[in-house]
């Protein structure tokens, strides 16, 4: 389980590197005044954000998921490794299970994490400067909200973020699962990294498609409040209006840049992780005193759990 844990904390810090501008420009459209929009689409978006900010306006909010998903990554596989080992058989089931379990978890550091990222991503927005910063980093942002709210301010947005990442994770990781038995990884391929890369950006692209209407609401929520009004009530009274204001295509703001950036952010993660645990496996192998060297294969990434692993 301690490989599955290092290897995901190498596996979430690439990824934070990779798709940071891209979960930036994601919040900036779920959550602008559709009254008077400052950004017209994904690209547009990013273009502004570069203009106005600087390419370091992309790169806002970036501590708080830099500090926190090398955790939640850690917590995300281990717990699904060990999940699958105690849960026995390799089935689907039991992979969108293990997963799950593990998205459920890791709720706890996501919520307030996803909460500082948000608040920090919308500080300053359009400034290239910020003339008042209301917060000066992700902690200062979380250390404001509890003294001012408590710890039910800390935790905003918790409800959706279970709603979000419980079956999220489970899509995700049988999505890798279907994929790496399809495409048959094996170690002497010499197209394993490729088709590794393919299964992980896929399989982030289904985990999102398949919660993303919940993402937008949650995303809203955490940023409500930010100019000190609190526009929504309650979760249902946050769909409600949008819905109100801007129809049923609400759900899919920001969707672009989020699946842009589910690819490669995936596919990192997942490969790196993939590939770490094969050459731990294979160091730990070298270094038992056997009589016959055993051979090492790769099999999909739950099996890696069981003796591993949106």
């Amino acid at each position: 389980m301690a490989l599955d844990f290092a290897a995901g904390c190498i596996g979430g810090a690439a990824g934070v590197l990779v798709g940071h501008p891209f979960d930036t420009v994601k919040v900036r459209l779920q959550v602008q005044n559709v009254d008077k929009p400052l950004y017209r689409g994904t690209f547009h978006c990013f273009q502004s954000i570069v203009r106005q900010e600087s390419m370091l306006g992309l790169y806002k909010g970036i501590g708080s998921p830099m500090m926190g998903l090398t955790f939640i990554n850690a917590i995300v596989f281990g717990v699904q490794g060990n999940a699958m080992r105690h849960l026995g058989n390799d089935t689907p089931l039991n992979q969108f299970l293990a997963g799950a379990a593990a998205g459920a978890i890791q709720c706890v550091i996501c919520c307030p994490m996803e909460l500082a990222k948000t608040r920090m991503q919308m500080q300053g927005t359009g400034e290239k400067k910020s003339k008042k910063k209301m917060y000066k980093n992700s902690l200062d942002c979380l250390v404001r909200i509890y003294k001012r709210e408590g710890f039910r301010g800390i935790n905003r947005g918790m409800v959706t973020t279970l709603v979000r990442e419980t079956p999220g994770f489970g899509v995700y990781f049988l999505a890798y699962d279907v994929l790496t038995r399809s495409l048959g990884c094996e170690p002497e391929d010499p197209y394993m990294i490729p088709k590794l890369l393919f299964a992980g950006g896929m399989s982030g692209i289904a985990s999102w498609l398949s919660t993303y209407p919940v993402d937008v609401i949650k995303s809203r929520l955490q940023a409500d409040g930010v100019g000190g009004v609190n526009k929504y009530s309650s979760i249902m009274d946050c769909v409600r209006q949008s819905v109100q204001k801007e129809g049923y295509r609400v759900f899919t703001r920001g969707l672009t840049s989020t699946l842009l950036r589910a690819f490669p952010v995936n596919a990192t993660t997942f490969a790196t992780v993939t590939l770490f645990l094969m050459y731990m496996r294979r160091e730990e192998e070298c270094s038992m005193p056997t009589s016959e060297p055993q051979p090492v294969q790769l099999q999909p990434l739950q099996q890696q759990t069981q003796p591993t692993s949106m």
